[in-house]
């Protein structure tokens, strides 16, 4: 498997904390959802930041 990087994991925090409401299980509307809410420079790092949102989303329910 791979390591997230320290930015994704605190990124993703971040949006959790800020946008609890507006997120689900589901990676494509956290992907959207991220790009609105957040400044993030490349497509890549969005991808990352929503993949890992959805991991701790799972892990919350």
């Amino acid at each position: 498997g791979r390591v997230r990087t320290k930015t994704v994991k605190k990124a993703s925090r971040v949006v959790i904390e800020k946008y609890y409401p507006r997120l689900t299980l589901d990676f494509h509307t956290n992907k959207k959802t991220c790009s609105e809410v957040a400044l993030i420079p490349s497509k890549r790092l969005r991808n990352k930041i929503a993949g890992y949102t959805t991991h701790l989303m799972k892990r919350i329910q």
